[in-house]
């Protein structure tokens, strides 16, 4: 087959982040991997870039800063391209896949109908763990991670109230859900959703690089900046969480490497 062609959907609006660094170091990996493949970047939000469905195989949409619901001048463009890739799902091959990280999750859960996004009463920011669901345990991006496992938040809105008619509908799957909080009276907020056979998505950032993110959160300016706004003890505990081996470095290791993985082995079978 021809090379992979993979399309990056940068919804960071220009906001600098470690984000894009880390999407971009595990697909080179996988390009190191499987002997090379195309990669594009587009601007979606400053320069309003989008590709062409027929033009690309594997499609990567970002986190990003900002209120999901809110996507004056892009929206509209973006949700056809989205929308485009689930119609092309449905009759056609090869496949399209297709991974939504944090902002983009959230901006197609509530696109869909599929669950309500709201404003979280206070920001996650740091390491937390993740509990699958029954479905998250027969999820194949999963197998490799122990439950609960560990992964990086950072996000002022969340994903509640499922809409199960119309998960039930489209055949998705809620894989799992956010921290188990006894003593707080509030619904836990879903963590990852299986759309399709080739759309999947999570509201934590499975890109997150360990030893990157360390460096960063190391740097005197972001160190102060996070003990400021979170404090001492939350800066402790995801340095803590950064250099353990079964935590970040794990999820980071299985989630976006098998999603690749899986894309290009059913590609290839085409």
């Amino acid at each position: 087959m021809n090379r992979i062609r993979i399309a990056i959907l940068d919804l960071y609006n220009g906001v600098p982040n470690e984000g894009m660094r880390c999407i971009n170091q595990l697909i080179r990996e996988f390009s190191d991997e499987i002997g090379g493949c195309e990669v594009s970047h587009f601007d979606v939000r400053q320069k309003f870039e989008f590709p062409k469905i027929a033009d690309f195989d594997i499609f990567i949409s970002t986190g990003g800063p900002g209120n999901p619901l809110e996507a004056d001048g892009w929206g509209a463009d973006y949700f056809a391209l989205i929308d485009e890739i689930f119609e092309h799902n449905k009759t056609q091959s090869p496949k399209k896949y297709l991974l939504l990280i944090c902002h983009s999750f959230q901006m197609v859960c509530h696109h869909l109908g599929l669950a309500t996004v709201n404003r979280r009463k206070s920001t996650s920011f740091g390491t937390f763990p993740i509990h699958k669901t029954a479905n998250g345990y027969d999820e194949p991006y999963f197998e490799l991670l122990p439950d609960p496992f560990w992964a990086v938040d950072s996000r002022d809105y969340q994903i509640i109230n499922a809409n199960l008619a119309q998960i039930d509908a489209m055949g998705a799957k809620v894989l799992s859900r956010e921290k188990i909080r006894p003593h707080v009276p509030l619904e836990r907020a879903i963590m990852a959703i299986r759309f399709s056979k080739e759309v999947f998505g999570t509201q934590f950032h499975p890109e997150a690089d360990a030893e990157g993110m360390l460096r960063y959160f190391e740097q005197p300016e972001k160190q102060k900046q996070i003990i400021d706004e979170h404090g001492f003890d939350k800066y402790q505990s995801m340095v803590s969480h950064l250099n353990d081996p079964d935590k970040i470095l794990l999820t980071e290791s299985v989630i976006i490497p098998t999603f690749l993985r899986d894309a290009y082995h059913k590609l290839s079978s085409n």
